[in-house]
């Protein structure tokens, strides 16, 4: 009879220890603040760079800056008037030349040593802002834009010449571009 009480009660035992486990409380909370220091110091930034754009744009009342609304503003260096030639669209080829500059005029890099590229428009990466100032251009117009560092290479750079935060100017000149046959 004891035989049969001990083993009741070890299978009572066994029945009640078998629970789901209970999860954890975190030890530390986090309260966000980093997050918040990093918008906050990715707006001054941000504000920074858009005022020295704005002062190159005041100071230079002979181009035609247009804001893209996109986060950066150009203006054209050769337009195009004629009506049938139109943007690029998704998947059409793009074959242009750019350089690379500082708001300064500094020269990063030079279309020579970037050389010609062909593009296939949203299809593969380029930085975000090149990529929208293209959508913007027809076969044979140059325009210069000026990107806030959020548009070009961000936070990295581009790991050889490009810092970190670095706002660049693009002189860009489509060649050609081939629509998409789909």
């Amino acid at each position: 009879m004891k035989l049969n009480l001990y083993i009741f009660i070890f299978f009572g035992l066994l029945i009640t220890a078998c629970k789901s486990p209970e999860a954890r409380k975190p030890i530390t909370v986090s309260s966000g603040s980093f997050i918040d220091q990093s918008v906050a110091r990715n707006k001054a930034l941000n504000q920074k760079e858009i005022e020295k754009i704005e002062t190159i744009i005041a100071n230079q009342p002979d181009k035609e800056f247009k804001n893209s609304g996109n986060g950066f503003w150009y203006y054209y260096n050769t337009k195009v008037e004629n009506d049938s030639l139109q943007t690029p669209g998704f998947g059409d080829i793009i074959n242009f030349n750019y350089n690379v500059k500082t708001l300064d005029s500094d020269v990063i890099y030079t279309k020579e040593e970037i050389k010609t590229q062909n593009y296939a428009m949203d299809q593969e990466e380029i930085f975000t802002g090149l990529r929208e100032g293209l959508k913007l251009l027809k076969e044979g117009e140059t325009a210069t834009f000026l990107f806030p560092s959020q548009k070009a290479y961000g936070y990295y750079g581009d790991e050889r010449k490009i810092g970190i935060n670095t706002p660049i100017m693009c002189q860009v000149t489509v060649n050609k571009i081939t629509k998409n046959q789909d």
